[in-house]
């Protein structure tokens, strides 16, 4: 990750996280999803594809601020960022996030807060999944009735 062509944060293997925070987003959210994500076995291991986490593959996480994900276009060609929370409130979630994953024994690059970054990667899997903090506080079983895999 780059800003202004001088590379900020970069990580070997491992995981890209796009952090957006809301207004209710608070530090107690940033831990429960940093635990998600370092427990989230999604490395292969042998013949299985998903089996190992972050963790396990002594891999990093690149973490990006990204208020745009809050961005709301479903009216009008400009997008709306009235659910993205202001700057200092994102700051201190993001901080948590990192705080604990590093706590966990995971490596942890990062941008610059707020700038323009460019951001490279090399997707290899490639595999996206959404963690969001109301929905991980509200777990759900499958619409299939069979339990999810841990």
């Amino acid at each position: 990750m780059a800003v202004d062509g001088r590379i900020v944060g970069a990580i070997d293997h491992g995981l890209v996280a796009l952090i957006g925070v809301t207004h209710t987003d608070s530090a107690a959210d940033a831990t429960a999803l940093a635990d998600k994500t370092a427990a989230l076995r999604v490395f292969p291991n042998g013949g299985l594809d998903f089996d190992r986490t972050v963790v396990e593959i002594g891999g990093g996480v690149l973490c990006v601020s990204q208020f745009t994900l809050y961005g709301d276009v479903r009216r009008g060609n400009r997008p709306s960022w009235r659910a993205a929370a202001r700057p200092d409130p994102a700051r201190e979630v993001i901080e948590s996030y990192v705080s604990r994953l590093r706590s966990l024994g995971v490596e942890v690059a990062t941008g610059v807060f707020g700038a323009d970054m460019l951001v490279a990667l090399d997707n290899d899997g490639p595999v996206t999944l959404v963690l969001d903090s109301a929905a991980l506080a509200h777990p759900r079983r499958d619409p299939s009735g069979m339990p999810g895999d841990d």
